[in-house]
């Protein structure tokens, strides 16, 4: 019997498998989806996307119990969003999460809301800033990608 290869593009860390099922989702709601982006110096959100109108979304991705109840800057990613949601696995007890906010049930294949985030409109000039930035970033990304070198220019 052949010997099965683990998949080299699914992540070990049970974050990063919400991470990547939650984008999975988000990008058939065409959304474009950034992993790993810090909004200001101290805050480093898991997923943030842009809609397809330019609401900004940011999903955190919390794997356990201890994970959430250690995060204590979430508060803080509010600011930079139009809707905030948190991604969890199914085993994860939801009735900690606050019902404020959004709930992503996920695991490294896909996600599904469970509980829409409500709308809280950010002022048009951190919106402007921010699209900026998400763009600027994920092009230095793509760059990286596809020019390894071109980093240190």
């Amino acid at each position: 019997m052949a010997q099965q290869h683990p998949d080299p593009h699914l992540p070990g860390q049970p974050g990063f498998r919400l991470a990547r099922g939650v984008s999975r989702m988000l990008r058939s709601l065409d959304h474009a989806v950034l992993y790993e982006f810090v909004p200001m110096r101290g805050l480093r959100v898991d997923v943030i996307s842009i809609a397809p109108g330019g609401e900004i979304w940011i999903t955190e991705c919390k794997s356990c119990r201890a994970d959430f109840l250690g995060d204590r800057k979430w508060q803080s990613y509010l600011e930079w969003s139009d809707r905030f949601f948190w991604a969890v696995d199914c085993d994860f007890p939801g009735d900690l999460l606050p019902e404020e906010t959004g709930l992503i049930r996920a695991d490294a294949f896909g996600a599904e809301i469970l509980r829409n985030a409500p709308l809280t409109k950010m002022a048009t000039a951190r919106r402007t800033r921010l699209t900026r930035d998400i763009a600027r970033i994920a092009s230095l990304r793509l760059q990286a990608l596809t020019d390894p070198e071109a980093a240190a220019i």
